[in-house]
């Protein structure tokens, strides 16, 4: 297969830049490969009952950057593998709308449905990428349960934290539950927390 430094687009897009599939899609097709698989990554309208309105992503970008091309490095030396290409956003991404998108090209399925896989799980739990939920009634800032389980020194430090942390609204009173009630705003129907 060609040589790694030029069959791997990565990029991170800043706010408003929607993903261009067809782009990335373009970028890994190749007459010798009979495989492309892909991975998209959309916002849902509902999470545990929540409506949800939006997700809010940042990113330390150059660390980001470096960590998915050595991802990508990784994923090399495990199939055999033509092209990948990567991109996530950065901002809002409404409803419908994809924030990340992986495309993985090689000669057999195999290799580009695993090395797909192992990219995004990877993504999620090594890349400087932060996601925060926008709900009807509040937000909250996101761990990856990838990230969780590499790390279990983190529920060693702050064993009381779980990974998800629970908003319910009781009538006109939310209620928090777990420890970590600063990443949580929840404001009522009137816009008050």
């Amino acid at each position: 297969m060609a040589g790694e430094d030029e069959k791997n687009l990565v990029e991170i897009l800043e706010e408003n830049h929607p993903i261009d599939i067809t782009k990335y899609t373009n970028y890994v097709h190749s007459p010798q490969c009979g495989a492309i698989a892909t991975f998209f990554g959309n916002t849902r309208d509902t999470f545990d009952g929540k409506t949800v309105i939006e997700l809010r992503y940042e990113a330390y970008v150059p660390m980001a950057i470096r960590c998915l091309k050595s991802i990508c490095s990784s994923a090399r030396s495990l199939w055999n593998l033509n092209a990948i290409a990567v991109a996530h956003r950065l901002g809002s991404v409404p409803v419908g709308e994809t924030s990340v998108f992986v495309a993985i090209s090689s000669v057999h399925r195999v290799d580009a449905l695993d090395a797909c896989k192992f990219v995004i799980d990877e993504l999620k739990a090594s890349v400087p990428i932060w996601k925060k939920e926008v709900y009807s009634n509040g937000e909250v800032w996101k761990e990856n349960m990838e990230f969780l389980e590499r790390r279990p020194e983190i529920g060693k430090i702050r064993s009381c934290c779980k990974p998800k942390v629970k908003v319910e609204v009781e009538g006109d009173e939310a209620v928090k539950t777990g420890c970590c009630g600063p990443k949580v705003k929840v404001e009522d129907d009137n816009g008050n927390a």
